[in-house]
């Protein structure tokens, strides 16, 4: 009665270390945090989510992006515009993320105010790995 009784309780024993080893490994949850898009700022940048320029006025926008949790490394960046409020916006340009620049991505962004009176909003957007989405817009009053 005594080995059965050893037994049983080695049995308790190792699965309580079994449990405990296993809920001690537990992934970390995921936040569901999106990425940070921000623009850059100083001389020659344009920042401001709305601006007045000339027709033909050259533009260059700076971009900082990061991720924002361990595994959800930064995924893809798209510029798009619209005129004069069309849908959907047209796609200029689609980066997919090359190893270096999954936690941390800077660009600038240089294009020409069109050569005629209008609106333009450019989208600059960022996903990551878990498909969040952050989008920063600038609108430009062409005159």
């Amino acid at each position: 009665m005594k080995i059965v009784f050893n037994k049983i309780l080695l049995t308790c024993f190792f699965a309580a270390v079994l449990i405990g080893f296993f809920t001690a490994c537990e992934k970390e949850t995921d936040q569901m945090i999106p990425p940070i898009l921000e623009f850059k700022t100083g001389a020659g940048y344009t920042s401001d989510t709305a601006a007045t320029v000339s027709v033909s006025t050259p533009i260059k926008v700076g971009i900082h992006a990061e991720k924002t949790e361990g595994e959800d490394y930064l995924h893809t960046f798209t510029v798009s515009h619209s005129y004069d409020g069309a849908l959907p916006p047209v796609v200029d340009s689609m980066h997919v993320m090359e190893e270096s620049e999954r936690d941390i991505y800077e660009t600038d962004v240089n294009f020409i105010a069109r050569d005629i009176p209008g609106t333009e909003v450019w989208y600059f957007t960022i996903s990551n790995k878990d498909g969040l989405v952050v989008t920063k817009t600038i609108t430009l009053t062409v005159e």
